[in-house]
């Protein structure tokens, strides 16, 4: 790997003598990992390989995820960075509580969020990037995560609009990317000797908003995928000498992982409280954390709290609702149900008003109103477990294949069961919508997705 010199320069510098292992670290292939996500039925894997679990995590294993397996069609895997899952995990919020991951894309922070929050509370998924914001509620969808608004907003919008709002956030922030230049090489035509310094600039702006939003009583995890000083310790040094209310909470560190470096800052001891990761100290990629916490109790906010969203569906609307909820759910949704033009969601409970917000996604997108009836889509079935649904049908691996090709198949004795919907399941996992007809089973796959599958392999499950 051809290192920026003055990269190298400064990190032989601030290393010293564990500088010539740093470098042979980055020079070395990445760790692949994957987490295990919580919220499906059966979590047991089917055709994904875990390695050995990954020691900071307690969803995640090393192991290749391939991207048109049974496993990660229908969710139950999230391929991300080995370092990057210590965020989740320090951050833990419960269920019930109101959560931010203000800069979200692609994903993997808020997939994991929402495996501690079990569908419970509100967590606001939020991207700056509209590009990226897409491809954020995307992967929010096939995790199958009910209970998250996914926006497109800048730090200074959302501190506008929910002032001392959420008991934890989450701020990755932006940064130069030192940590991902084995893993994105590209990073590096980024980097010049002023481009951390420019970064700490811009972090400590959104930290200004950021800490607007934070309930008193809350919790902020900041980090990056940088090994600068200037983004890391020195920011976190900046955060506690200008918001005195904040200070650092302790947490567990797994062998390998280091603590930050004070003297790479303002020497405040307290800074040995954050987190290191290095490439040469585990297998995973450049991290620092910190974990932070906000004085005060969540009685003492002082912001209004905002109205919430209510229902704006047509009396035609509710009527078609009603009708496929009776013939198709077990139970109904306890939810306040919002439509956006012709798209049925249903809101996460607690839901604020929407007006003036850019909303991507907002909670668990229900179906499609067609005229004169209603069709559900992939995400009900890829967020609830197939005995919320009366009709489930079980796949073979051979029909599996011609449903994510897109074709229609008929199923063994079809003629003696039910026309209707039907959460059509693989290894006891949603994965998408089929409609029975006279024992042809319709695909209703959505056809950007669609894909030629190959033979999947069994694992021995986790």
């Amino acid at each position: 790997m051809d290192l920026p010199v003055a990269f190298e320069e400064k990190y032989r510098e601030l290393l010293g003598e564990e500088a010539d292992a740093f470098f042979t670290a980055l020079a070395a292939e990445p760790a692949k990992a994957f987490r295990i996500n919580p919220l499906k039925a059966n979590t047991s894997l089917t055709d994904t390989k875990a390695e050995a679990p990954i020691p900071w995590s307690r969803y995640g294993y090393y192991g290749d995820v391939y991207g048109h397996s049974v496993d990660h069609t229908d969710g139950l895997v999230y391929s991300q960075e080995p370092s990057a899952q210590l965020v989740g995990e320090l951050a833990a919020p419960k269920p019930g509580q109101k959560v931010l991951d203000l800069a979200a894309a692609p994903g993997g922070k808020s997939t994991h969020l929402a495996s501690f929050m079990q569908q419970s509370g509100l967590l606001v998924s939020n991207e700056i990037n509209k590009k990226r914001a897409g491809i954020l509620s995307e992967n929010m969808e096939r995790f199958g995560v009910a209970n998250s608004l996914v926006t497109n907003h800048d730090a200074t919008s959302l501190a506008k609009k929910f002032p001392e709002y959420f008991d934890v956030i989450v701020l990755d922030a932006p940064c130069s990317g030192e940590g991902m230049f084995r893993k994105d090489p590209d990073a590096m035509q980024y980097w010049s000797a002023d481009y951390p310094a420019e970064n700490a600039a811009r972090q400590k702006e959104i930290l200004t908003d950021t800490v607007k939003m934070l309930k008193p009583g809350g919790t902020l995890v900041y980090s990056t995928c940088t090994f600068a000083p200037e983004e890391d310790e020195q920011v976190v040094a900046w955060l506690l000498d200008n918001y005195p209310e904040f200070s650092i909470d302790s947490v567990e560190k797994a062998a390998g992982v280091d603590d930050g470096r004070p003297e790479w800052a303002d020497g405040n001891p307290e800074l040995k409280k954050t987190v290191r990761l290095f490439p040469q100290h585990v297998a995973g990629e450049g991290h620092f954390m910190a974990k932070l916490h906000k004085a005060g109790s969540p009685d003492t906010a002082t912001a209004k709290v905002p109205k919430l969203a209510r229902t704006n569906l047509t009396a035609e609307q509710r009527d078609l609702w009603a009708q496929f909820a009776q013939e198709n759910l077990v139970e109904p949704l306890d939810q306040t149900l919002y439509a956006f033009g012709d798209q049925l969601y249903a809101l996460p409970t607690d839901t604020p008003d929407l007006k003036g917000l850019q909303v991507l996604r907002a909670g668990l997108h229900l179906g499609t109103f067609k005229k004169k009836r209603f069709e559900p889509s992939l995400a009900l079935a890829l967020a609830l477990h197939p005995g919320a649904f009366q009709q489930t049908y079980a796949m073979s691996i051979d029909e599996w294949k011609q449903y994510v090709h897109g074709d229609t198949f008929m199923i063994e004795n079809g003629s003696t069961k039910p026309n209707g919907w039907y959460v059509l399941t693989m290894a006891g996992n949603g994965v998408g919508f089929g409609k029975l007809v006279n024992g042809q089973m319709k695909n209703f796959y959505p056809k950007g997705l669609r894909f030629i599958a190959r033979e999947p392999q069994t694992v021995e499950g986790v």
